[in-house]
């Protein structure tokens, strides 16, 4: 029997091949070259590379896709990892390589990193600097038929948490991803527009600055992106803060946090920070801050609306979101901003089973003639369809006041599908308040007396028919609310699934 010849150390015959190999992973994850990479840094902001591992878990991040295209990753960075130990998908623009412009082999990695956002179901996250689709040169090849991500990141929406962060200028189809986002937000210096300044002054005719077509106070007043962080690492740490309020998908319910705050208790300090004159403006984030567990918050969209609260917060453990009247800002009446922040902010909370806790003290709907060509009424209309087709706990207080169509978006109908509705004694409720209804119908001195009175028994009547399951002591707001929160989640004794809508949305 012959002896097989030494065929020599194998690492021989594989070292050229991975020697190769490192080679052209090292190239493509020099970005756009040592002089613009320290460039960058040299300004304080992070590169794409530095914002994933920022906003990763260390070491977590695996990449996809590192040798696509002609150039470094072809402008694109994308791949796997963790946040607080949950897998996530992650996408980052790269300013550095062609202004982070998308090319062939952009579109097909960001439209992989979105399907196996699905196919996994874990979040999505995209961080945005980029200039857009890249204009085609006569020597390109012609191009092939392929999928662009935004139908796919359209899919994932209820299905699984889609964040986006703008961290410089953003156009074009890049910037699409944003409104497609559950939650956007932007840092102090970016922008974010359908087209930039060249292109606005070729087409148009117009000469505008980045900021005055897509800064943080146009984004914001439009309602296009929710927060504005300071710098790249405060949006970064805020994502990760937002989605550790929320499951990986809507196959599994939010993640519970243990505290020490997590245990019923007597808030009596509502007492001090509720005025008993219901004409006399409060901060309603100080009465969130006595209710919730730390009195730790995590506001949506604070600039936007600002008659509305939305916020994220832990309720003896359990993530909640918060929908609350703000009497500091138009005496808590509902304007269309308003009512679309919140209608927005119902429905990302009801897909993925975060319950909704609704406090109310508001006047109504924003009356007069701005208000009603801005269409109230149908911002009205959307976010009490979004509050009545929710499926998650939903529990109501009235504190003061609620009046008209702005009880019914704020959840305070009687039997409808609430865990548990309360109110403060005292509260005054009904179409309009009595000086407004003394008015409206001409009522003498002692007509007007009897409409006051009225007014104030208004939420003994309606207890009275159980139009609220109980009126509470205010001392009592937090442990009533958590009462019924923890009988609500009794429900969950099957396994989540995506919240099905099948109304048309005003």
């Amino acid at each position: 029997m012959s002896e097989t010849p030494d065929a020599g150390d194998p690492l021989d015959d594989w070292l050229p091949l991975l020697d190769d190999l490192v080679r052209r992973k090292g190239a493509a994850r020099g970005m756009g070259g040592a002089g613009k990479v320290e460039s960058r840094r040299a300004t304080g902001r992070l590169d794409a590379r530095g914002r994933i591992d920022h906003l990763l878990d260390p070491g977590s991040f695996v990449e996809i896709g590192t040798l696509v295209g002609e150039v470094p990753a072809d402008g694109v960075v994308a791949g796997s990892g963790t946040v607080d130990g949950r897998p996530v998908m992650v996408g980052a623009e790269d300013f550095t390589v062609m202004g982070g412009s998308i090319g062939p082999g952009t579109t097909a990695k960001r439209f992989r990193i979105a399907e196996l956002a699905e196919l996994d179901r874990v979040p999505l996250v995209m961080l945005l600097e980029g200039a857009g689709h890249r204009p085609p040169m006569p020597d390109d090849p012609r191009p092939g038929r392929a999928p662009t991500d935004l139908t796919q990141q359209a899919r994932l929406s209820g299905r699984v948490p889609v964040v986006t962060g703008v961290m410089g200028p953003s156009a074009g189809h890049g910037a699409l991803v944003v409104p497609l986002s559950d939650f956007a937000l932007m840092t102090v210096d970016a922008c974010v527009f359908t087209a930039g300044p060249p292109v606005v002054l070729a087409s148009l005719g117009e000469d505008a600055t980045k900021e005055e077509l897509g800064g943080p106070a146009v984004a914001v007043a439009s309602g296009l992106v929710h927060n504005v962080a300071a710098d790249d690492g405060a949006l970064l740490d805020d994502i990760r803060t937002y989605l550790g309020f929320f499951p990986s998908s809507a196959w599994s319910h939010p993640p519970r946090s243990e505290g020490d705050d997590v245990d019923p208790r007597s808030v009596p300090e509502v007492l001090d920070l509720v005025p008993r004159d219901n004409r006399r403006a409060y901060d309603m984030g100080r009465v969130l801050g006595a209710v919730l567990d730390g009195g730790r918050c995590f506001e949506v969209q604070s600039h936007f609306g600002r008659s509305v609260l939305c916020v994220l917060g832990h309720l003896g453990g359990e993530p909640v979101a918060v929908v609350a009247n703000q009497p500091q800002a138009m005496a808590g009446a509902i304007d269309v901003d308003a009512a679309d922040k919140a209608a927005h902010f119902i429905q990302v909370a009801d897909s993925f089973h975060l319950p909704l806790l609704f406090l109310s003290d508001n006047p109504g709907m924003l009356a007069g003639t701005r208000s009603e060509r801005a269409g109230v009424l149908r911002a009205g209309g959307r976010m009490f369809a979004a509050q009545a087709q929710t499926r998650t706990v939903k529990l109501h207080v009235t504190l003061r006041k609620a009046f008209g169509f702005g009880s019914m978006v704020m959840s305070m109908v009687s039997f409808s599908g609430q865990s548990g509705s309360f109110a403060f004694p005292g509260a005054i409720l009904g179409a309009m308040g009595a000086e407004g209804a003394g008015r409206a119908v001409g009522a003498d001195e002692d007509e007007a007396a009897a409409l006051r009175q009225a007014e104030m028994e208004a939420a003994y009547r309606s207890a009275s028919g159980l139009g609220f399951d109980e009126l509470i002591d205010p001392r009592d707001l937090r442990n009533a609310l958590l009462s019924g929160l923890k009988r609500g989640l009794s429900r969950r004794q099957a396994a989540p699934e995506p919240t099905a809508r099948v109304a048309i949305a005003p």
